[in-house]
């Protein structure tokens, strides 16, 4: 009894996800692009600064300035080409102007960690260097997840991304009629275009 033919129990539909669970999902993937782009930034921003370090004579803070920027570059590419390609594209000097100002602040607590371990304790080995520079990108990533998602790559207004999606749903779909409107934009109460109804014009 209350099984179907196959001898399983019915499944039950999925509930439907509220708005919390929804926001919560949307960050929750936001995050793993960030991260993504993040990670390989960071491989960038270590690999140009141990290179800098070992072929040149740049002191320690120099030479993470210089992969700072480099890998400031490399994620810009990547956060909004990847990460945040279906944010707002209308302001893209604002974009770039805020997206600098916010680097150049994740710049200074990136290599200002590195400065205080290096001169003000004097842990400028090798080893010391690289934890305190990937110490340094550790807490200038949340700082920037912060800033970029807030301040740089904006989402777009509500009215524009229905827009967006009504223009979307138009073009695959060009026949289909509008709410309200009858068969090939005839009456909307069901009889076809030009039909007469029953006993029009007849009186008792």
């Amino acid at each position: 009894m209350g099984r179907g033919s196959s001898g399983h129990p019915p499944t039950l539909p999925a509930a439907p996800r509220g708005p919390v669970r929804q926001r919560v999902d949307r960050l929750v993937r936001e995050a793993v692009k960030f991260g993504a782009v993040g990670g390989a930034g960071l491989l960038v921003n270590l690999l140009v600064f141990n290179l800098v370090r070992h072929t040149t004579d740049l002191q320690v803070v120099r030479a993470s300035v210089v992969a700072t920027v480099v890998a400031i570059v490399f994620n810009y590419i990547g956060f909004r080409y990847f990460t945040y390609r279906d944010r707002d594209k209308s302001g893209r000097t604002k974009e770039m102007t805020l997206f600098l100002l916010f680097s150049a602040a994740g710049l200074v607590i990136e290599n200002g960690v590195l400065y205080t371990a290096t001169y003000g304790f004097g842990w400028d080995s090798p080893l010391q260097s690289n934890v305190f520079k990937f110490l340094g990108i550790g807490i200038a990533t949340l700082f920037r997840f912060w800033s970029y998602r807030t301040w740089v790559f904006r989402a777009l207004p509500a009215r524009e991304a229905v827009a967006r999606a009504e223009s979307f749903l138009e073009h695959e779909h060009p026949t289909a009629a509008r709410p309200g409107d009858g068969p090939a934009g005839g009456p909307s109460d069901g009889r076809p275009a030009g039909a007469s109804r029953v006993g029009a014009g007849r009186r008792p």
